[in-house]
């Protein structure tokens, strides 16, 4: 039966818009054929933002994934510098979109201290106090809006589903990375591996970039891990653990490395035995020991062209080029100390196109309190880590025990990880804070539910 002869009243509006749109898009390709193009995609836009809406938590899930996929690394090789920073734009902006439909289905909530809001105070005191001379107040109005996306989702109540789908999509998205990766090198557009001091697993992007979901998705292995005790949750995050070291990152793995074996070693679980946890540190304990071996050629076994043993063995105080980087940036922020040049001025710094980018391939501050320096000065830097800290206290003191020592031993690396790498700004971040708002969430609304059971 025809859908414009249904009587039923749940139809018949829908029968009666799908008449009237298609009189006028029969009516503009006629009269205005230019219109009707304009019409169809706004007709198109529309449809996606009625499936999105319908199909919210899976639209967020495939949002978390293109943004764990970093697609502007892959696209960088693949076009060239111009396709970076719109993809970056694209994927914030999307999920900026999502966190704002977040809000109106499941409700707003105010999320004191969340990290978006001193964003926005170090935004205006930017403004107040005088930009960058390279810095345009679209451009740094455009930062603050990347810099706060991480954090949307903060202000929604979400639901039970969409914390399972993000944690899940989390742990599972570096194989799917790989996966990715995989094909395109199969294809020769681009490589599985680069060599970079020794060969590092790319996937679909870059080594670096890579590590940083491997390392939200191992700390999403050991949250669930913990919670249930299921032997295939340890089997996938020793896969992540293994894509990590693949990547030759030293600092991700070192982060993981000491959050797991911290929480092996301290944090009890009801799932997980005592016995448990200690066979699986002296299984890494051994791992560890076999690695150190392999690194410093005790065995007759070359690992030199694998870049995580090349490093340990010789080169393991390499910078990888910060201190080039960095007296930039202290300099920058030695001429405004306390309110800084505002957000954005961290990526004006130095010249996309000049002498040490070209040298580095990166513009970036690659150390977060240095960056935030420059953008905020002693002030925005002190308002920010301490809304970090204030949010993540607040949040974890509604968790299961265990869930709230592993989460606060996560930012604490975090925290020491920031020395080093843009662990705020760069699209992995998106996958971390929406790994951290879906557990915060969870631990919140499992708690709202107990204590609306009755004794």
């Amino acid at each position: 039966m025809s859908v414009f002869a249904v009587r039923s009243p749940d139809l018949v509006p829908l029968r009666n818009l799908a008449l009237g749109l298609l009189a006028v898009f029969a009516a503009s390709a006629l009269l205005a054929p230019a219109l009707f193009w304009q019409l169809l995609a706004a007709a198109a836009g529309g449809a996606l933002l009625f499936l999105t809406w319908r199909q919210l938590v899976l639209a967020t899930a495939l949002s978390l994934a293109i943004a764990g996929l970093t697609l502007e690394m892959a696209l960088l090789d693949l076009i060239g510098p111009g396709a970076f920073a719109p993809t970056i734009a694209l994927v914030k902006a999307a999920g900026l979109l999502l966190a704002f439909m977040a809000v109106l289905r499941y409700g707003p909530r105010l999320d004191a201290f969340n990290p978006a809001l001193a964003w926005c105070v170090i935004f205006v005191a930017g403004l107040a106090h005088g930009l960058w001379p390279d810095l345009s107040s679209g451009e740094s109005l455009r930062s603050l809006v990347g810099s706060a996306a991480p954090f949307a989702f903060g202000f929604s109540r979400l639901s039970p589903g969409w914390t399972r789908a993000i944690i899940r999509t989390t742990r599972w998205t570096p194989l799917l990375g790989l996966t990715a990766g995989a094909a395109l090198a199969a294809t020769g557009l681009h490589p599985l591996f680069i060599n970079s001091g020794g060969w590092r697993l790319a996937g679909l992007g870059h080594p670096a970039f890579l590590a940083g979901i491997c390392l939200s998705a191992a700390y999403a292995g050991l949250i669930e891990f913990y919670r249930s005790g299921r032997r295939g949750e340890l089997v996938l995050l020793a896969v992540n653990f293994g894509l990590l070291l693949l990547t030759g990152a030293r600092a991700p793995l070192a982060s993981a490395v000491a959050v797991t074996g911290l929480t092996l070693a301290f944090v009890r679980s009801p799932a997980v035995s005592a016995h448990q946890r200690r066979m699986l540190l002296l299984a890494g304990a051994l791992a560890g020991t076999v690695g150190a071996v392999l690194a410093f050629g005790l065995l007759p076994v070359d690992t030199s062209a694998v870049r995580t043993f090349n490093i340990v063995a010789t080169d393991w105080d390499n910078l990888s080029g910060r201190q080039i980087l960095w007296p930039n940036f202290q300099a920058a922020a030695a001429e405004s100390p306390w309110f800084g040049w505002g957000v954005g001025a961290g990526n004006v710094i130095i010249p996309p196109y000049g002498e040490i980018a070209r040298l580095l391939h990166t513009w970036a501050a690659h150390n977060e309190y240095l960056r935030v320096a420059v953008e905020g000065g002693q002030f925005g830097r002190a308002v920010l880590i301490g809304c970090m800290v204030l949010w993540v206290r607040g949040h974890s003191a509604r968790l299961p025990a265990h869930e709230r020592q592993i989460m606060r031993l996560v930012f604490l690396a975090l925290a020491v990880h920031a020395a080093t790498d843009n662990v705020l700004i760069s699209t992995p971040a998106c996958v971390l804070f929406a790994f951290a708002t879906a557990v915060f969430a969870r631990g919140r609304l499992e708690a709202e539910n107990a204590a609306a059971e009755p004794a």
